[in-house]
């Protein structure tokens, strides 16, 4: 850059505890570019003023007005629901995302409650806790049954490469229903109801757009199996709380593994903790230390695409939301 050029000033808010072990790494990717390393929110927010770049994974309505040299938004979680504000989807300001970094451990988690749900896992533990032996049932096997996955992006593609393992059927929903590998079928979000009816399992991997906001209803859940279980580790959104309640009491549906909530933290009253069928865990579905490597790897190379003119890779389709 020559002496007369002023530096690229990039404010990044680190989100992992261990996150400032990679800052040699994203200040060699970015050289000529300034990176603040913001202790919280507020102090990105109050900075950002004379910041051309951000590493975030929300910004206010109000600090993004005062962010009058905005070139670049990198959005740290795989899904961009928090940060799309309209003013933000509305903007030309290219914004990149993290999405990829989670998908192993998603699925892998998605295989563990299904397991633990299928087997009623949780029957075993409380069982453990009293110390008292107790035989009950056959469980199951994941052998020849069926695994509707609601969203095919990467974390949806790597489930069904591992659902294949299990010898199981899968198939699948996304908006455009081309064929994807280890899929044997794949529908429109219009064949919602039809693509359910015939799953042991419903696992949603889908980001939380304007088109599946609500998407599990009352009638979707309706069509799918007494059996059959539900599990969501994307966006707790993506199902109607009241339907999805109902659902789990009424013997609708057989129950749930949910980690994704669509409050969160989820309200120690939250009737949802108490459904015996129902397994719940933190949003935790993604975290491991590879997550955490897998972002900063993403970063880094759209880092070093900032720095170089060049294109990112992970750009955010705004109109769709993901």
């Amino acid at each position: 850059m020559p002496d007369n050029q002023a530096r690229k000033r990039l404010l990044l808010l680190h989100y992992m505890s261990d996150f400032a072990r990679f800052r040699d790494r994203f200040d060699a990717a970015g050289d000529d570019i300034e990176i603040v390393w913001c202790e919280d929110q507020d102090q990105l927010e109050a900075e950002i003023g004379d910041a051309d770049a951000v590493a975030i994974t929300q910004l206010s309505p109000e600090a993004f007005a005062r962010a009058a040299n905005l070139e670049w938004i990198h959005c740290w979680s795989a899904g961009p629901d928090k940060l799309l504000t309209p003013e933000i989807a509305a903007s030309p300001i290219p914004v990149t995302s993290s999405k990829g970094n989670g998908a192993i451990p998603l699925a892998e988690h998605a295989v563990t409650l299904m397991k633990m749900l299928q087997r009623d896992a949780p029957r075993w533990l409380r069982a453990q806790a009293e110390r008292h032996w107790e035989g009950f049932g056959d469980g199951g096997e994941l052998h020849g049954k069926t695994v509707t996955i609601v969203g095919l992006g990467h974390s949806g593609k790597h489930l069904a490469k591992i659902a294949k393992g299990f010898d199981m059927r899968v198939t699948g929903v996304r908006r455009r229903p081309n064929p994807v590998d280890h899929v044997d079928r794949v529908h429109s979000p219009s064949q919602l109801p039809e693509a359910v009816a015939a799953a042991d399992f419903v696992v949603v991997t889908a980001p939380l757009t304007a088109g599946t906001r609500g998407m599990f209803d009352a009638a979707v859940f309706a069509a799918m199996k007494p059996t059959a279980f539900y599990i969501n580790f994307s966006r707790g959104e993506i199902a109607r709380d009241d339907a999805l309640l109902h659902a789990l009491r009424n013997g609708v549906i057989a129950g749930a593994g949910l980690d994704a909530h669509s409050v969160e933290p989820l309200p120690p009253d939250s009737p949802f903790w108490d459904l015996p069928n129902t397994i719940i865990t933190p949003h935790h579905g993604a975290a491991s230390p590879e997550t955490h490597e897998r972002s900063a790897a993403i970063f880094e190379r759209e880092l070093r695409a900032y720095a170089a003119g060049a294109p990112f890779i992970n750009t955010v389709d705004k109109a769709a939301g993901y």
